[in-house]
Parts: structure tokens; sequence; C-alpha cells
């Protein structure tokens, strides 16, 4: 005996009874729903953002075909064509927490295994001399913002995102509090970069609010840091894959590890709350690897 359902046939037995898989008809009334549902638990507008993304490129794909597992798993499938496993489990991940969200749960998908990394690949590793290159290019062009707001993102570990929270008082008093993602947490700014914020709050003339404005008084933007960072490749000698600003978090997170060795601290430096998430910044390149092994003095005969 078959069960149809759309055109997918299905010849299964549970009980001496046919399966036939639960359907749902999904709309982009429901992707609605589920930002307001977001919205109310305070996640961060990019998180939403990146959401109705994923929901609405599932939307697409479905066609108006009903959703069933059967074609997530077909839709996970297309998109391992297209995408790195990491993105796809990303947007896997997204669909899934929505299918909670409407008690769908029947229909989730499982991630992709994906092997762990053991080493990063240094062609995408900022290097501590890349990123002085980086700021002397943008002292170069006389870009003084830039070149603070490299130094501010690297210098505490902050996301760009939170750059907003690098205020005229947190330069006074030399800590800012830090709001992400429904957690709060103390980033305290160094001596010399205090120092350098003064002078350039003096110099632009800001007295109150966000020290990294536009010329409208606004917080600048993502993606205007990240444009304006990719305009010193060329001048810096750095390939472009290596610039983009969460890099920048990864040196700093890379430099505290070498110096400190503890993974519990940094993850509270960074806003996590698993020390997992973490290692993913501890990750030293193949070449590091190989010269601690040569270190190691074990081979003995020549």
């Amino acid at each position: 005996m078959a069960c149809r359902f759309g055109t997918i046939v299905v010849s299964a037995f549970l009980g001496g009874h046919c399966y036939e898989p639960k359907t749902h008809n999904f709309t982009s009334s429901h992707i609605r729903r589920y930002v307001s549902y977001l919205q109310e638990q305070e996640r961060a507008p990019v998180t939403i953002q990146k959401y109705v993304h994923d929901l609405t490129a599932l939307l697409s794909w479905m066609n108006g075909q009903p959703l069933t597992k059967a074609a997530l798993i077909a839709w996970k499938k297309a998109l391992t064509a297209d995408h790195a496993p990491a993105t796809v489990n990303s947007m896997v991940a997204a669909v899934n927490g929505f299918l909670s969200f409407m008690g769908w749960c029947e229909c989730k998908i499982k991630l992709l295994k994906i092997q762990k990394a053991i080493f990063c690949d240094p062609d995408k590793e900022l290097t501590r001399a890349e990123y002085a290159r980086l700021v002397r290019a943008a002292e170069q062009k006389e870009n003084q913002r830039l070149s603070l707001i490299i130094q501010t993102i690297c210098a505490t570990g902050i996301r760009v995102s939170e750059l907003r929270y690098i205020t005229v008082q947190a330069v006074q008093t030399g800590r800012a509090e830090v709001s992400n993602k429904g957690k709060r947490r103390a980033v305290f700014l160094s001596g010399k970069l205090r120092r350098l914020l003064q002078k350039y709050l003096r110099t632009q003339k800001i007295t109150a609010g966000a020290v990294f404005v536009t010329r409208s008084g606004k917080p600048v933007d993502r993606s205007n840091i990240w444009r304006d960072m990719k305009r010193l490749c060329e001048s810096a000698g750095v390939e472009p894959e290596k610039v983009f600003p969460h890099n920048l978090r990864h040196l700093f997170a890379r430099t505290y590890y070498a110096m400190e060795r503890d993974l519990s601290r940094l993850a509270d430096i960074l806003g996590y709350s698993s020390v997992n998430t973490t290692r993913i910044y501890t990750v030293e390149s193949g070449a590091v690897h190989a010269r601690q092994v040569e270190r190691m003095w074990l081979v003995l005969t020549t």
C-alpha cells in the first residue's frame, strides 16, 4: 500500500498502517508572526534580518508547495550544491527555530556533520603585521576615524555592531557597558586607547554620545566600515580576503589567548556563554604548529 502526498509517494508502514507525513501551508504571514516573536524576545536586529532572509529563501524555493520534512531534506540537499557547509547549517538552524515556534517540530531536519578544523587557514588569518599596515594606511589617507575604529575593535575585541557602546562616557571612565543578545558585559579601554580617543573627541568637538558617528551624528554603519576597510587593502599590501571587521576580533582573541591561556576568561571578555564557541578564535595556523613541532627536538639521529 502507498500513501501519496503532492508528487511524492511514500511506502512506509508503521504498526501495519500507512505512514502519511504531516504537511503544512507555509506563507509569508507565518514569517511575519515569527518576526514579531523574535522582536518580543529582544533578539538582535541583525539576527532577525538573517532569519527573515533564510526563511524567505526557503519560501521562494518551496514555490507554493506544502512544507514537509521530505521537502526540507530536499531543500538542504539543494543548498549543499551551492553553499559552504557552515552556511547550510546556519540556514537549517534558522528554519528549525521557526519550526519549533510554529509547533511543526516533526519537520525539523538535522545539521550537516562538519569535521572540526584543527588549524585555521593562513590565507584568511590577519597577522599583527598586516593589522599594523592597515592602521598606517588609514593614517596615510588621513582617515583618523577609520584608523581609530580599527584599533578600537582590535584592542577591545568588541563586535563591529557594538561600536555604538564606545561613548564619550566610556572613554572618560575607561569602561563601556555592552549589551548584546540579552547579555551585558563590561569592556575595558586601555589607557593608550583612551588618550587617542580623547584627542579625537576634542578634534571632532564630540561631547556626548557615541564616539564614531557620521556627519549627521548617527553611529557609523557596519557596511560603511567594511567598505572603507576594503579600500585600504591595496595600499596596505593585505589580501582583501583577510580584511573585514570580525577578523580584528579574531586577532584580539588570539593575542589574548597567547598571553593568558585562559579560555574561560576569554569567553567572558568576548561575550560568549560557551567556551566551545570561543575555541574558534584560538585555533592556530598549521605553520605555527609546525614551528612548535620543530622546537620539540624529538628526532635524535642524523
